[in-house]
């Protein structure tokens, strides 16, 4: 039994597919297929069921998979330990961020980690808040920016680096553009444009309007800020998104959600960050909150 069995087993069970676990360690799926057909060979039980659309694991293989996630989890530890003895930090590194972060000084924290440990291979996944934090909560990723209106689940630690309520964005002109706030119920009449669900401030406005017993389904979806912001000055409807996000468009205006529940973004890590997982945390944390 070897290390990248047991590696190749539990990619092919989070992902329940062969070829895709083979994607992400980067080998062939014959390789894969073959290495788990030995493990299963030595161990004496089909860990995993391949006859389903998805690959999943069998009875024996939900006894294995833990056993296999602590022993690759115990590797990770030594590994991590040795770098630090040696004043060393290396190996690689998984960063999560919301899908279209424009949020001033992430890009400025993420070069200067590079440059700091240009030792360390990075890969980067943009994705909706709410994947993110279950791919943290699983050890998928090593470090991620998430946008959230609950609490971070215990395996998840978070710093705050922007806590706001929601805003409804529209252009100078626009009636509501002088106002003080703008409630719930008042967005049930008009196009409203925001970001898809999983994400912090479309969590927020559900929050907000439930509260208010109003029900407000934006006809629109975009995936980044920018993409609703466009629309906007484009005359296609309101936004619901936050002030920060709007802050550097001069022709539009942001008003407060009356009553809203606040959305917060937050740097994230899981519950055993590695030397360059603690390593990134501190370089984003510099740019993200440098007063901190």
């Amino acid at each position: 039994m070897e290390l990248h069995q047991l590696r190749y087993l539990v990619a092919v069970a989070d992902l329940g597919s062969f070829t895709a676990a083979a994607a992400r360690l980067h080998v062939s799926q014959s390789g894969v297929s073959a290495q788990i057909a030995k493990l299963e060979h030595e161990v004496g039980h089909r860990l995993l069921d391949r006859r389903g659309r998805t690959v999943s694991a069998t009875a024996a293989g939900h006894e294995v998979l833990p056993h296999a996630r602590a022993a690759l989890a115990s590797i990770a530890t030594i590994d991590a330990v040795s770098d630090e003895l040696s004043g060393v930090v290396r190996g690689s590194l998984r960063l999560g961020t919301v899908i279209g972060c424009t949020v001033p000084g992430y890009l400025a924290g993420f070069a200067a980690f590079r440059r700091a440990h240009p030792g360390v291979s990075v890969s980067v996944v943009e994705s909706n808040s709410d994947l993110l934090i279950d791919d943290l909560a699983a050890g998928r990723l090593d470090v991620a920016l998430v946008a959230h209106t609950d609490p971070l689940p215990d395996e998840v630690t978070g710093l705050t680096v922007i806590r706001e309520p929601v805003a409804v964005v529209v252009p100078v002109g626009h009636p509501w553009a002088a106002r003080d706030s703008v409630a719930c119920a008042e967005l049930v009449d008009v196009t409203v444009l925001s970001l898809p669900p999983g994400t912090g401030v479309r969590s927020a406005l559900a929050s907000t309007c439930a509260v208010a017993r109003v029900d407000v389904t934006p006809a629109v979806a975009a995936h980044s800020p920018d993409s609703v912001l466009a629309l906007v000055e484009l005359g296609s409807g309101v936004g619901v998104l936050t002030a920060a996000m709007a802050v550097e468009r001069d022709a539009l205006a942001a008003i407060p959600v009356t009553d809203s529940v606040e959305t917060s973004l937050s740097l994230a890590v899981g519950s055993t960050p590695s030397a360059a997982a603690r390593a990134m945390t501190a370089a984003l944390a510099n740019e993200l909150l440098p007063a901190q």
